[in-house]
Protein backbone atom coordinates (compact mmCIF):
# COMPACT_ATOMS: atom_id res chain seq x y z
CA UNK A 1 0.00 0.00 0.00
CA UNK A 2 2.90 2.26 0.57
CA UNK A 3 4.01 2.45 -3.53
CA UNK A 4 0.42 3.08 -3.76
CA UNK A 5 0.35 6.84 -4.69
CA UNK A 6 3.77 6.49 -6.45
CA UNK A 7 2.32 3.84 -9.05
CA UNK A 8 -0.45 6.19 -9.69
CA UNK A 9 1.71 9.18 -10.45
CA UNK A 10 3.69 6.81 -12.66
CA UNK A 11 0.45 5.84 -14.54
CA UNK A 12 -0.63 9.62 -15.06
CA UNK A 13 3.16 10.59 -16.14
CA UNK A 14 3.52 7.72 -18.56
CA UNK A 15 -0.56 8.05 -19.88
CA UNK A 16 0.54 11.86 -20.60
CA UNK A 17 3.37 11.29 -22.75
CA UNK A 18 2.54 8.26 -24.44
CA UNK A 19 -0.65 8.33 -25.51
CA UNK A 20 0.74 9.49 -28.70
CA UNK A 21 2.50 6.43 -29.58
CA UNK A 22 0.15 3.75 -28.31
CA UNK A 23 -0.64 2.54 -31.48
CA UNK A 24 3.02 1.84 -31.75
CA UNK A 25 3.38 0.39 -28.60
CA UNK A 26 0.74 -2.05 -29.14
CA UNK A 27 2.29 -3.34 -32.57
CA UNK A 28 5.58 -3.52 -30.50
CA UNK A 29 4.65 -5.15 -27.54
CA UNK A 30 2.77 -8.14 -28.66
CA UNK A 31 4.40 -11.26 -28.95
CA UNK A 32 5.63 -13.66 -26.22
CA UNK A 33 8.70 -12.85 -25.57
CA UNK A 34 7.62 -10.06 -22.74
CA UNK A 35 7.94 -9.58 -19.53
CA UNK A 36 3.95 -10.31 -18.77
CA UNK A 37 3.80 -13.43 -21.27
CA UNK A 38 6.74 -14.77 -18.52
CA UNK A 39 4.37 -14.19 -15.73
CA UNK A 40 1.64 -15.91 -17.48
CA UNK A 41 3.96 -19.13 -17.74
CA UNK A 42 4.99 -18.84 -14.55
CA UNK A 43 1.57 -18.95 -12.90
CA UNK A 44 0.62 -21.66 -15.65
CA UNK A 45 3.55 -23.75 -13.60
CA UNK A 46 2.11 -23.14 -10.51
CA UNK A 47 -1.12 -24.30 -11.51
CA UNK A 48 0.50 -27.10 -12.95
CA UNK A 49 1.92 -28.11 -9.73
CA UNK A 50 -1.51 -27.60 -7.79
CA UNK A 51 -3.57 -29.13 -9.90
CA UNK A 52 -0.99 -32.57 -9.58
CA UNK A 53 -1.68 -32.13 -6.11
CA UNK A 54 -5.26 -32.04 -6.93
CA UNK A 55 -5.45 -34.94 -9.13
CA UNK A 56 -3.17 -37.51 -7.71
CA UNK A 57 -5.36 -39.22 -5.01
CA UNK A 58 -7.36 -39.86 -8.15
CA UNK A 59 -5.53 -41.64 -10.07
CA UNK A 60 -3.64 -43.50 -6.82
CA UNK A 61 -7.05 -44.53 -5.29
CA UNK A 62 -7.99 -47.46 -7.39
CA UNK A 63 -4.28 -48.49 -6.47
CA UNK A 64 -5.29 -47.23 -2.85
CA UNK A 65 -8.34 -49.95 -2.29
CA UNK A 66 -6.95 -52.41 -4.53
CA UNK A 67 -3.87 -54.49 -4.88
CA UNK A 68 -3.53 -53.88 -8.54
CA UNK A 69 0.49 -54.52 -8.44
CA UNK A 70 1.30 -56.32 -11.83
CA UNK A 71 0.48 -59.97 -11.84
CA UNK A 72 4.14 -62.03 -12.22
CA UNK A 73 5.27 -62.81 -15.70
CA UNK A 74 4.01 -65.09 -17.89
CA UNK A 75 5.67 -68.17 -18.37
CA UNK A 76 5.79 -67.18 -22.72
CA UNK A 77 7.18 -63.84 -21.52
CA UNK A 78 11.05 -64.66 -21.44
CA UNK A 79 11.00 -65.44 -25.23
CA UNK A 80 10.54 -61.63 -25.61
CA UNK A 81 12.38 -60.15 -22.94
CA UNK A 82 14.90 -62.31 -21.75
CA UNK A 83 15.77 -62.80 -18.32
CA UNK A 84 19.20 -60.99 -16.98
CA UNK A 85 20.88 -60.33 -13.55
CA UNK A 86 20.25 -57.04 -13.59
CA UNK A 87 16.55 -57.29 -14.65
CA UNK A 88 15.60 -59.71 -11.64
CA UNK A 89 17.09 -56.89 -9.58
CA UNK A 90 14.62 -54.22 -10.66
CA UNK A 91 11.88 -56.58 -10.26
CA UNK A 92 12.97 -57.59 -7.28
CA UNK A 93 13.48 -53.61 -6.08
CA UNK A 94 10.10 -53.21 -7.44
CA UNK A 95 8.54 -55.91 -5.53
CA UNK A 96 10.13 -54.32 -2.47
CA UNK A 97 8.41 -51.10 -3.21
CA UNK A 98 5.42 -52.36 -4.19
CA UNK A 99 5.18 -53.99 -0.72
CA UNK A 100 5.47 -51.17 1.44
CA UNK A 101 2.17 -49.60 -0.10
CA UNK A 102 -0.66 -50.66 1.72
CA UNK A 103 -4.30 -51.17 0.04
CA UNK A 104 -7.72 -50.13 2.22
CA UNK A 105 -10.76 -51.15 2.50
CA UNK A 106 -12.54 -47.62 1.12
CA UNK A 107 -16.07 -48.81 0.28
CA UNK A 108 -17.29 -46.08 -2.73
CA UNK A 109 -18.78 -43.77 -0.37
CA UNK A 110 -16.04 -43.34 2.21
CA UNK A 111 -14.25 -43.13 -0.95
CA UNK A 112 -16.54 -40.05 -2.73
CA UNK A 113 -16.28 -38.38 0.76
CA UNK A 114 -12.09 -38.26 0.59
CA UNK A 115 -11.94 -36.78 -2.82
CA UNK A 116 -14.33 -34.33 -1.99
CA UNK A 117 -13.09 -33.34 1.48
CA UNK A 118 -10.54 -31.36 -0.64
CA UNK A 119 -13.38 -28.49 -1.02
CA UNK A 120 -14.56 -29.14 2.56
CA UNK A 121 -13.12 -26.28 4.09
CA UNK A 122 -12.06 -24.21 0.69
CA UNK A 123 -15.09 -22.54 0.82
CA UNK A 124 -13.87 -20.67 4.07
CA UNK A 125 -10.95 -19.64 2.37
CA UNK A 126 -11.38 -17.79 -0.99
CA UNK A 127 -12.74 -14.57 0.15
CA UNK A 128 -10.22 -14.15 2.94
CA UNK A 129 -7.57 -14.81 0.44
CA UNK A 130 -8.81 -13.14 -2.76
CA UNK A 131 -9.69 -10.11 -0.45
CA UNK A 132 -5.88 -9.76 1.20
CA UNK A 133 -4.35 -10.61 -2.29
CA UNK A 134 -6.61 -7.49 -4.20
CA UNK A 135 -5.17 -5.41 -1.29
CA UNK A 136 -1.81 -6.39 -0.40
CA UNK A 137 -0.69 -8.48 -3.71
CA UNK A 138 -0.52 -11.77 -5.25
CA UNK A 139 2.94 -12.73 -4.65
CA UNK A 140 3.08 -13.88 -0.94
CA UNK A 141 -0.83 -15.53 -0.65
CA UNK A 142 0.08 -17.18 -3.75
CA UNK A 143 3.98 -18.58 -2.54
CA UNK A 144 2.49 -19.03 0.83
CA UNK A 145 -0.04 -21.56 -0.48
CA UNK A 146 1.59 -23.43 -3.03
CA UNK A 147 4.47 -23.99 -0.67
CA UNK A 148 1.82 -25.35 1.99
CA UNK A 149 -0.06 -27.69 0.07
CA UNK A 150 3.20 -29.44 -1.85
CA UNK A 151 4.00 -29.84 1.85
CA UNK A 152 1.09 -31.34 2.92
CA UNK A 153 1.38 -33.44 -0.35
CA UNK A 154 4.22 -34.90 0.96
CA UNK A 155 2.34 -36.48 4.23
CA UNK A 156 -0.41 -37.65 2.46
CA UNK A 157 1.27 -41.30 2.61
CA UNK A 158 1.69 -40.87 6.23
CA UNK A 159 -1.82 -39.68 6.91
CA UNK A 160 -4.02 -42.35 4.85
CA UNK A 161 -1.58 -44.69 7.07
CA UNK A 162 -3.18 -43.33 10.22
CA UNK A 163 -6.30 -43.62 9.13
CA UNK A 164 -9.73 -41.78 6.97
CA UNK A 165 -10.27 -39.16 9.28
CA UNK A 166 -6.48 -37.81 9.51
CA UNK A 167 -6.61 -37.85 5.78
CA UNK A 168 -9.55 -36.15 5.46
CA UNK A 169 -8.56 -33.30 7.77
CA UNK A 170 -5.30 -33.16 6.20
CA UNK A 171 -6.88 -32.75 2.84
CA UNK A 172 -9.12 -29.92 4.13
CA UNK A 173 -6.02 -27.82 4.84
CA UNK A 174 -4.73 -28.82 1.64
CA UNK A 175 -7.60 -27.22 -0.03
CA UNK A 176 -7.39 -24.86 1.85
CA UNK A 177 -4.21 -23.96 0.75
CA UNK A 178 -4.40 -24.27 -2.84
CA UNK A 179 -7.50 -22.04 -2.65
CA UNK A 180 -5.18 -19.41 -1.54
CA UNK A 181 -3.10 -19.98 -5.14
CA UNK A 182 -6.14 -20.10 -7.12
CA UNK A 183 -7.83 -17.34 -6.17
CA UNK A 184 -4.96 -14.88 -5.34
CA UNK A 185 -3.08 -15.08 -8.66
CA UNK A 186 -6.26 -13.16 -10.46
CA UNK A 187 -5.79 -10.35 -8.71
CA UNK A 188 -1.57 -9.89 -10.78
CA UNK A 189 -3.64 -9.89 -14.09
CA UNK A 190 -5.49 -6.43 -12.36
CA UNK A 191 -1.84 -4.21 -13.32
CA UNK A 192 -0.40 -6.95 -15.42
CA UNK A 193 -3.00 -7.82 -18.27
CA UNK A 194 -3.84 -5.85 -20.95
CA UNK A 195 -7.61 -5.74 -22.17
CA UNK A 196 -7.07 -6.99 -25.76
CA UNK A 197 -5.08 -9.80 -23.67
CA UNK A 198 -6.96 -10.43 -20.72
CA UNK A 199 -7.81 -14.11 -22.15
CA UNK A 200 -4.99 -15.03 -23.41
CA UNK A 201 -2.68 -14.21 -20.64
CA UNK A 202 -5.42 -15.98 -18.29
CA UNK A 203 -6.05 -19.07 -20.41
CA UNK A 204 -2.30 -19.58 -20.78
CA UNK A 205 -1.66 -19.56 -17.00
CA UNK A 206 -4.63 -21.56 -16.64
CA UNK A 207 -3.75 -24.18 -18.88
CA UNK A 208 -1.43 -25.52 -16.53
CA UNK A 209 -4.87 -26.85 -15.03
CA UNK A 210 -4.94 -28.86 -17.59
CA UNK A 211 -1.67 -30.18 -18.59
CA UNK A 212 -1.35 -31.35 -14.75
CA UNK A 213 -3.74 -33.34 -14.92
CA UNK A 214 -2.62 -34.57 -18.36
CA UNK A 215 1.11 -35.30 -16.30
CA UNK A 216 -0.28 -36.81 -13.15
CA UNK A 217 -2.86 -38.83 -15.23
CA UNK A 218 -0.22 -40.07 -17.33
CA UNK A 219 2.23 -41.27 -14.87
CA UNK A 220 0.48 -41.29 -12.11
CA UNK A 221 -0.96 -44.93 -12.62
CA UNK A 222 2.43 -46.15 -14.65
CA UNK A 223 4.44 -44.99 -10.52
CA UNK A 224 1.32 -46.69 -8.91
CA UNK A 225 1.97 -49.89 -10.97
CA UNK A 226 5.91 -50.21 -10.40
CA UNK A 227 7.22 -48.19 -7.62
CA UNK A 228 3.90 -47.92 -5.42
CA UNK A 229 1.26 -45.39 -5.05
CA UNK A 230 3.24 -43.14 -2.28
CA UNK A 231 5.70 -41.94 -4.92
CA UNK A 232 2.42 -40.01 -6.79
CA UNK A 233 2.36 -37.93 -3.19
CA UNK A 234 6.33 -37.87 -2.64
CA UNK A 235 6.90 -36.85 -7.02
CA UNK A 236 4.23 -34.06 -7.54
CA UNK A 237 4.61 -32.75 -3.68
CA UNK A 238 8.48 -31.99 -4.06
CA UNK A 239 8.00 -30.83 -7.82
CA UNK A 240 5.67 -28.19 -5.83
CA UNK A 241 8.06 -27.33 -3.19
CA UNK A 242 10.75 -26.65 -6.08
CA UNK A 243 7.97 -24.22 -8.10
CA UNK A 244 7.93 -22.00 -4.98
CA UNK A 245 12.02 -21.65 -4.99
CA UNK A 246 10.88 -20.13 -9.17
CA UNK A 247 8.02 -18.30 -7.36
CA UNK A 248 9.32 -15.86 -4.91
CA UNK A 249 12.01 -14.28 -6.72
CA UNK A 250 10.99 -13.41 -9.85
CA UNK A 251 7.38 -12.62 -9.67
CA UNK A 252 6.15 -8.91 -8.96
CA UNK A 253 2.63 -7.62 -8.07
CA UNK A 254 2.82 -4.48 -10.17
CA UNK A 255 4.69 -3.83 -13.43
CA UNK A 256 5.82 -0.66 -12.43
CA UNK A 257 8.29 -2.29 -9.41
CA UNK A 258 9.32 -5.16 -12.04
CA UNK A 259 13.35 -4.80 -11.78
CA UNK A 260 13.72 -6.73 -15.27
CA UNK A 261 10.81 -5.34 -17.18
CA UNK A 262 11.71 -3.30 -20.18
CA UNK A 263 10.67 0.12 -20.73
CA UNK A 264 8.36 0.13 -23.77
CA UNK A 265 5.98 -3.18 -22.13
CA UNK A 266 5.91 -0.93 -18.91
CA UNK A 267 4.63 2.20 -21.18
CA UNK A 268 2.11 -0.45 -23.06
CA UNK A 269 1.04 -2.60 -19.96
CA UNK A 270 0.28 1.66 -17.94
CA UNK A 271 -1.25 2.95 -21.00
CA UNK A 272 -3.57 0.25 -21.90
CA UNK A 273 -5.19 0.34 -18.34
CA UNK A 274 -5.16 4.30 -17.66
CA UNK A 275 -8.60 4.50 -18.23
CA UNK A 276 -9.64 1.57 -15.91
CA UNK A 277 -10.29 1.59 -12.09
CA UNK A 278 -7.49 -0.72 -10.93
CA UNK A 279 -6.70 0.56 -7.16
CA UNK A 280 -8.08 -1.91 -4.72
CA UNK A 281 -10.56 -0.75 -2.49
CA UNK A 282 -10.83 -1.36 1.15
CA UNK A 283 -14.29 -0.90 1.72
CA UNK A 284 -16.86 -3.41 -0.71
CA UNK A 285 -20.50 -2.37 -1.58
CA UNK A 286 -21.90 -5.43 -0.75
CA UNK A 287 -25.37 -3.83 -0.70
CA UNK A 288 -24.63 -3.16 -4.84
CA UNK A 289 -22.81 -6.89 -5.46
CA UNK A 290 -26.24 -9.09 -4.09
CA UNK A 291 -28.40 -6.79 -6.22
CA UNK A 292 -26.12 -7.14 -9.58
CA UNK A 293 -27.70 -9.67 -11.71
CA UNK A 294 -24.40 -9.97 -14.27
CA UNK A 295 -22.74 -10.76 -10.87
CA UNK A 296 -25.29 -13.38 -10.08
CA UNK A 297 -25.04 -15.04 -13.65
CA UNK A 298 -21.05 -15.59 -13.38
CA UNK A 299 -21.73 -17.28 -9.98
CA UNK A 300 -24.28 -19.36 -10.80
CA UNK A 301 -22.58 -20.05 -13.87
CA UNK A 302 -19.04 -21.03 -12.05
CA UNK A 303 -21.24 -23.69 -9.84
CA UNK A 304 -22.60 -25.05 -12.71
CA UNK A 305 -19.36 -25.50 -14.23
CA UNK A 306 -17.45 -26.86 -11.96
CA UNK A 307 -20.11 -29.10 -10.66
CA UNK A 308 -18.86 -30.76 -13.93
CA UNK A 309 -15.61 -30.39 -14.17
CA UNK A 310 -14.85 -31.86 -10.51
CA UNK A 311 -17.04 -34.53 -11.55
CA UNK A 312 -15.13 -35.50 -14.36
CA UNK A 313 -12.02 -34.51 -12.55
CA UNK A 314 -12.26 -37.35 -9.65
CA UNK A 315 -13.92 -40.14 -11.67
CA UNK A 316 -12.58 -40.35 -15.16
CA UNK A 317 -9.80 -42.79 -14.04
CA UNK A 318 -12.41 -44.50 -12.00
CA UNK A 319 -14.87 -44.84 -15.09
CA UNK A 320 -12.08 -45.48 -17.59
CA UNK A 321 -10.92 -48.38 -14.30
CA UNK A 322 -14.11 -49.88 -14.35
CA UNK A 323 -16.54 -49.23 -17.35
CA UNK A 324 -13.83 -49.94 -20.30
CA UNK A 325 -11.71 -52.65 -18.11
CA UNK A 326 -8.61 -50.90 -18.55
CA UNK A 327 -5.78 -51.90 -15.80
CA UNK A 328 -4.35 -48.45 -13.80
CA UNK A 329 -1.64 -48.13 -16.01
CA UNK A 330 -3.56 -47.79 -19.39
CA UNK A 331 -6.11 -46.07 -17.00
CA UNK A 332 -3.94 -43.13 -16.43
CA UNK A 333 -2.90 -42.88 -19.55
CA UNK A 334 -6.50 -42.88 -21.35
CA UNK A 335 -7.60 -40.72 -18.59
CA UNK A 336 -5.09 -38.16 -19.82
CA UNK A 337 -5.75 -38.22 -23.65
CA UNK A 338 -8.60 -35.62 -22.89
CA UNK A 339 -6.70 -33.03 -20.47
CA UNK A 340 -3.71 -32.27 -22.59
CA UNK A 341 -6.16 -31.41 -25.78
CA UNK A 342 -8.01 -29.59 -23.25
CA UNK A 343 -4.74 -27.79 -22.31
CA UNK A 344 -4.16 -26.43 -25.77
CA UNK A 345 -7.62 -25.88 -26.69
CA UNK A 346 -7.78 -23.31 -23.43
CA UNK A 347 -4.87 -21.20 -24.89
CA UNK A 348 -6.54 -21.62 -28.41
CA UNK A 349 -9.71 -20.31 -26.88
CA UNK A 350 -8.16 -17.25 -25.01
CA UNK A 351 -5.98 -16.56 -28.37
CA UNK A 352 -9.41 -16.50 -30.76
CA UNK A 353 -11.26 -14.52 -28.13
CA UNK A 354 -8.87 -11.62 -27.92
CA UNK A 355 -8.22 -11.52 -31.69
CA UNK A 356 -11.90 -11.55 -32.32
CA UNK A 357 -11.96 -8.47 -30.00
CA UNK A 358 -9.06 -6.72 -30.98
CA UNK A 359 -10.26 -6.87 -34.58
CA UNK A 360 -13.97 -5.99 -33.53
CA UNK A 361 -15.46 -8.46 -35.14
CA UNK A 362 -17.94 -9.28 -32.16
CA UNK A 363 -18.13 -7.07 -28.88
CA UNK A 364 -16.65 -8.02 -25.70
CA UNK A 365 -20.16 -9.75 -24.28
CA UNK A 366 -20.91 -11.80 -27.51
CA UNK A 367 -17.70 -13.48 -26.90
CA UNK A 368 -18.03 -14.04 -23.32
CA UNK A 369 -21.49 -15.75 -24.15
CA UNK A 370 -20.54 -17.27 -27.21
CA UNK A 371 -17.85 -19.04 -25.63
CA UNK A 372 -20.01 -19.90 -22.89
CA UNK A 373 -22.98 -21.66 -25.03
CA UNK A 374 -20.05 -23.62 -26.70
CA UNK A 375 -18.28 -24.59 -24.15
CA UNK A 376 -21.53 -26.09 -21.88
CA UNK A 377 -23.83 -26.86 -24.90
CA UNK A 378 -21.49 -29.01 -26.72
CA UNK A 379 -19.82 -31.25 -23.75
CA UNK A 380 -23.44 -31.70 -22.02
CA UNK A 381 -24.65 -33.40 -25.13
CA UNK A 382 -21.47 -35.46 -25.60
CA UNK A 383 -21.29 -36.98 -21.92
CA UNK A 384 -24.77 -37.69 -21.60
CA UNK A 385 -24.22 -39.91 -24.92
CA UNK A 386 -21.52 -41.74 -23.29
CA UNK A 387 -23.38 -44.56 -21.60
CA UNK A 388 -24.75 -45.50 -25.26
CA UNK A 389 -21.51 -45.89 -26.81
CA UNK A 390 -19.53 -47.78 -23.87
CA UNK A 391 -19.41 -50.80 -25.29
CA UNK A 392 -16.87 -49.13 -28.36
CA UNK A 393 -13.52 -47.72 -26.17
CA UNK A 394 -12.71 -46.10 -29.48
CA UNK A 395 -15.72 -44.06 -29.34
CA UNK A 396 -15.80 -43.37 -25.29
CA UNK A 397 -12.67 -41.84 -25.96
CA UNK A 398 -13.11 -40.17 -28.58
CA UNK A 399 -16.05 -38.22 -26.57
CA UNK A 400 -14.19 -37.92 -23.75
CA UNK A 401 -11.21 -35.90 -25.37
CA UNK A 402 -13.67 -33.93 -27.45
CA UNK A 403 -15.38 -32.78 -24.16
CA UNK A 404 -12.56 -31.35 -22.77
CA UNK A 405 -11.55 -29.63 -25.56
CA UNK A 406 -14.91 -28.24 -26.42
CA UNK A 407 -15.84 -27.59 -22.72
CA UNK A 408 -12.43 -25.00 -22.79
CA UNK A 409 -13.61 -22.23 -24.00
CA UNK A 410 -15.67 -21.43 -21.32
CA UNK A 411 -12.67 -20.25 -19.71
CA UNK A 412 -12.82 -17.46 -22.27
CA UNK A 413 -16.40 -16.83 -21.68
CA UNK A 414 -18.30 -16.70 -17.83
CA UNK A 415 -15.17 -17.91 -15.96
CA UNK A 416 -13.18 -14.97 -16.79
CA UNK A 417 -16.17 -12.59 -16.93
CA UNK A 418 -15.47 -11.13 -13.36
CA UNK A 419 -12.45 -9.47 -14.44
CA UNK A 420 -14.70 -7.41 -16.89
CA UNK A 421 -17.03 -6.46 -15.01
CA UNK A 422 -15.15 -5.19 -11.48
CA UNK A 423 -11.81 -4.62 -12.09
CA UNK A 424 -11.25 -2.98 -9.09
CA UNK A 425 -12.53 -5.71 -6.52
CA UNK A 426 -11.13 -8.99 -8.66
CA UNK A 427 -9.78 -10.28 -6.18
CA UNK A 428 -12.37 -10.34 -3.94
CA UNK A 429 -14.96 -11.39 -6.15
CA UNK A 430 -12.66 -14.56 -7.37
CA UNK A 431 -12.15 -15.52 -3.85
CA UNK A 432 -16.33 -15.26 -4.08
CA UNK A 433 -16.61 -17.45 -7.49
CA UNK A 434 -14.51 -19.95 -5.70
CA UNK A 435 -16.55 -20.14 -2.99
CA UNK A 436 -19.07 -21.14 -5.42
CA UNK A 437 -17.01 -23.21 -7.44
CA UNK A 438 -15.65 -25.02 -3.88
CA UNK A 439 -19.39 -25.90 -2.67
CA UNK A 440 -20.40 -27.63 -6.05
CA UNK A 441 -16.50 -29.59 -5.50
CA UNK A 442 -18.04 -30.56 -2.49
CA UNK A 443 -21.09 -32.09 -3.42
CA UNK A 444 -20.54 -33.39 -7.10
CA UNK A 445 -18.25 -36.36 -6.17
CA UNK A 446 -20.22 -37.07 -3.35
CA UNK A 447 -23.26 -37.17 -5.41
CA UNK A 448 -21.69 -38.89 -8.01
CA UNK A 449 -20.52 -41.59 -5.61
CA UNK A 450 -23.41 -41.96 -3.91
CA UNK A 451 -25.57 -42.91 -7.78
CA UNK A 452 -22.69 -45.38 -8.50
CA UNK A 453 -22.43 -47.32 -5.60
CA UNK A 454 -26.42 -47.69 -5.78
CA UNK A 455 -26.63 -49.10 -9.53
CA UNK A 456 -23.01 -49.43 -11.24
CA UNK A 457 -24.72 -49.95 -14.61
CA UNK A 458 -27.53 -46.93 -14.23
CA UNK A 459 -25.23 -45.10 -12.24
CA UNK A 460 -22.91 -43.26 -14.31
CA UNK A 461 -26.12 -42.21 -16.86
CA UNK A 462 -27.82 -40.61 -13.90
CA UNK A 463 -24.13 -39.02 -12.96
CA UNK A 464 -23.83 -37.75 -16.84
CA UNK A 465 -27.60 -36.63 -16.93
CA UNK A 466 -27.79 -34.72 -13.78
CA UNK A 467 -23.94 -33.07 -14.70
CA UNK A 468 -25.61 -31.79 -18.08
CA UNK A 469 -28.80 -30.63 -16.22
CA UNK A 470 -27.07 -28.79 -13.78
CA UNK A 471 -24.65 -27.42 -16.52
CA UNK A 472 -27.38 -26.45 -19.25
CA UNK A 473 -29.37 -24.51 -16.20
CA UNK A 474 -26.82 -22.12 -15.05
CA UNK A 475 -25.58 -21.59 -18.95
CA UNK A 476 -29.08 -20.16 -19.68
CA UNK A 477 -29.12 -17.71 -16.54
CA UNK A 478 -25.93 -16.29 -17.78
CA UNK A 479 -27.38 -16.02 -21.33
CA UNK A 480 -30.12 -13.76 -19.64
CA UNK A 481 -28.19 -12.15 -17.12
CA UNK A 482 -24.73 -11.86 -18.15
CA UNK A 483 -23.17 -8.40 -19.13
CA UNK A 484 -19.20 -7.79 -20.01
CA UNK A 485 -19.41 -3.83 -18.84
CA UNK A 486 -17.57 -2.48 -15.84
CA UNK A 487 -20.57 -2.36 -13.68
CA UNK A 488 -21.72 0.98 -11.62
CA UNK A 489 -20.80 -0.30 -8.09
CA UNK A 490 -17.50 -1.05 -9.45
CA UNK A 491 -16.44 2.67 -10.41
CA UNK A 492 -14.94 4.79 -8.04
CA UNK A 493 -17.23 7.36 -7.57
CA UNK A 494 -20.10 5.08 -6.77
CA UNK A 495 -18.89 3.00 -4.42
CA UNK A 496 -20.70 2.79 -1.18
CA UNK A 497 -19.99 1.60 2.76
CA UNK A 498 -21.70 -1.81 3.83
Amino acid sequence: MSTEGDSKATVRDISNDGNLNMAQEVCSRKGFCSIRHGLAFILQLCNFSICTQQMNLSIAIPAMVNNTAAAPSKPNASAEWPSTDSQDYWNETLKQFKAMAPAYEWSPEIQGIILSSLNYGSFLAPIPSGYVAGIFGAKYVVGAGLFISSVLTLFIPLAANAGVALLIVLRIVQGIAQVMVLTGQYSIWVKWAPPLERSQLTTIAGSGSMLGSFIVLLVGGLLSQTIGWPYVFYIFGGIGCACCLLWFPLIYDDPVNHPFISAGEKRYIVCSLAQQDCSPGWSLPIRAMIKSLPLWAILVSYFCEYWLFYTIMAYTPTYISSVLQANLRDSGILSALPFVVGCICIILGGLLADFLLSRKILRLITIRKLFTAIGVLFPSVILVSLPWVRSSHSVTMTFLVLSSAISSFCDSGALVNFLDIAPRYTGFLKGLLQVFAHIAGAISPTVAGFFINQDSEFGWRNVFLLSAAVNISGLAFYLIFGRADVQDWAKEQTVTHL
